[in-house]
């Protein structure tokens, strides 16, 4: 079935191809203008839509350079609001959108933007943050109006961009030719164990659309112990995951290896915004005998908007928890974290 929808999704795909296509043409040949800055701008994306592990990544950075003054801009997908922003005391998940927020709560001395426009978003914060030294464009692949100085491009070895199609016969949002583009690759997702043949023949099929001296790093996901946001309740295995992400599969392998058992998912769309009807569901839910002994797990970017102040107190009443997430790279961590150092000391 999912073959025959493939086929018959191809010519809209074509046509979808042939109009990104075009676009990209014309920024390359400059007939349309990207403007660069004189400062690093480190644009990190994924050529496919949603679920290629792309915030925890933007996290790593900024832990990275922390020790620079650092800004993240985003365009705030599913915000309430328009224009530019500069996240303060203020902003809420509704007001900046979900991943912007979560770096502003995570990241106390990260100043954290969101503007449409990334142009003019940078000119905003580099009159705001006079001191700003670095910027990091959260999901900025296919943002061409900005000539980003770095371009870190991730993509999920569950579903690799040289094996995808494009939208919508696929999820790739340009062809895989946009790999091109990238100054690094970074592979996310990748089982722990995977060796170093494995990583060779990824990097042979990614080399068929990259220069062949483009670095590419393999990444995993580490899960911390989960922590409390609700009630005082101590963990339990029995749990009912709740998510509003692209992919939760990765989280639910985690939990099955943690002997963690999900005695139910509630799965929202990627960027959900919770309700209070939605958390009264899980109050009920909790009520009914076979769900009595459960927990509340979710992910980071889910906490941040169940602690929004308008269901704070909800949340409060149920044994909710987060698991935490980190990026770790499978092998040449050192050589990753030297090349955006140096990257950035060369503005310097």
């Amino acid at each position: 079935m999912y073959k025959s929808a493939q086929i018959l999704l191809r010519p809209f795909a074509a046509l979808y191809e042939g109009i990104t296509r075009l676009r990209n043409y014309l920024y390359d040949q400059r007939i349309m203008q990207s403007r660069s800055f004189e400062l690093p701008v480190i644009a990190v994306g994924n050529l496919t839509v949603g679920g290629t592990g792309k915030t925890p990544h933007v996290e790593y950075l900024l832990r990275l350079l922390q020790q620079y003054k650092v800004a993240t801009l985003s365009r705030g997908y599913k915000r309430q609001s328009k224009g530019f922003i500069l996240a303060d005391a203020q902003a809420t998940p509704s007001l900046i959108g979900d991943e912007p927020y979560q770096y502003f709560a995570d990241f106390k001395d990260v100043k954290v933007a969101v503007c449409e426009k990334r142009v003019k978003g940078i000119e905003e914060l580099r009159t705001k943050v006079p001191d700003l030294q670095v910027v990091v464009l959260d999901d900025a692949m296919q943002h061409r109006p900005v000539q980003p100085s770095l371009n870190m491009l991730i993509t999920d070895i569950n579903r690799p961009f040289y094996k995808d199609l494009v939208l919508p016969a696929g999820r790739l949002r340009e062809s895989r030719s946009g790999a091109n583009r990238a100054d690094i690759i970074v592979v996310s997702k990748c089982a722990p164990g995977m060796d170093e043949q494995a990583m060779a023949q990824v990097k042979h099929q990614v080399y068929k659309y990259t220069a062949a001296d483009v670095p590419v790093f393999f990444s995993t996901f580490a899960y911390g112990k989960p922590v409390a946001i609700g009630s005082s309740k101590t963990l339990a295995t029995e749990v009912v995951l709740l998510t509003g992400i692209a992919n939760a599969e990765p989280l639910k392998k985690y939990l099955a290896s943690q002997a963690y058992q999900v005695v139910e998912h509630q799965a929202y769309p990627d960027h959900h915004h919770y309700t209070s009807e939605n958390l009264e569901e899980l109050h009920k839910l909790l009520q009914k005998p076979a769900y009595r002994a459960a927990i509340i797990l979710t992910t980071r970017k889910d906490a941040v908007k169940l602690t929004d102040a308008s269901l704070k107190e909800q949340t409060a009443q149920l044994p909710i928890f987060y698991v935490p997430i980190e990026v770790q790279f499978l092998a040449e961590q050192d050589k990753f974290d030297q090349l955006i150092v140096q990257h950035v000391e060369e503005f310097r």
